[in-house]
């Protein structure tokens, strides 16, 4: 496994949050972590989240220092929407996608790659974000959030995974309503997930196991 592939049951759940956190625990343990936003939506000017994956991989790794967010994304559009949605004059080429993917993995041990929204997210009409995980051969690692209404939210993506067949983990991202999380969530989790973890918390022995 030489790509991990971060994705999330939506939007705002803390994908790039959960890669900038990956980058620094792989690099720690002297590996040279890559990164790589194949789309990015919602782009105005630079695109934020690229920007933040390429500055923290400059400070890690020196094959990216010279690399501007242009080589670590495939395609970046101003409208905030699902990338099929996005790309009104019908830009992208899936196999262009894969192609930045091979050139950015021989500049790393291991390459991050931060998916837009989620599983199911469309690129093309007919190709979903869970069939670029599938086509590159990465792993997944799903972050899913702590609200209300997220065990429904995670069961649905680990369905997805599945039935793609693509091997996955998965984590919470403790950031919003924790003490409702403790109560209305926490505890169906215990029972029939008992290995489950959160980024604030497993991280460290997440990044263990992948190396």
């Amino acid at each position: 496994m030489r790509s991990l592939f971060i994705t999330a049951t939506g939007t705002n759940v803390g994908k790039t949050y959960t890669t900038l956190q990956l980058l620094e625990a792989i690099a720690r343990r002297g590996l040279r972590p890559g990164v790589y936003k194949p789309i990015e939506t919602g782009v105005t000017q630079a695109a934020p989240d690229a920007t933040a994956l390429l500055q923290a991989c400059q400070h890690v790794n020196p094959a990216f220092e010279t690399l501007t967010t242009e080589d670590i994304t495939a395609y970046t559009f101003e409208l905030p929407a699902a990338p099929y949605c996005a790309d009104t004059k019908r830009q992208i080429d899936l196999q262009h996608l894969v192609e930045k993917h091979d050139m950015l993995l021989k500049k790393c041990d291991i390459l991050l790659v931060e998916g837009a929204g989620g599983l199911m997210v469309p690129i093309t009409e007919t190709y979903l974000m869970v069939h670029l995980i599938k086509e590159i051969e990465a792993k997944a690692l799903l972050v899913t959030p702590s609200r209300l209404g997220c065990i429904n939210d995670t069961l649905l993506s680990m369905l997805a995974l599945r039935s793609f067949d693509v091997p996955f983990d998965w984590c919470v991202n403790l950031y919003e309503e924790t003490e409702v999380f403790k109560q209305v969530t926490q505890p169906y989790y215990d029972t029939v997930f008992p290995e489950w973890w959160s980024v604030q918390e497993g991280l460290e022995k997440f990044v263990e196991t992948l190396i």
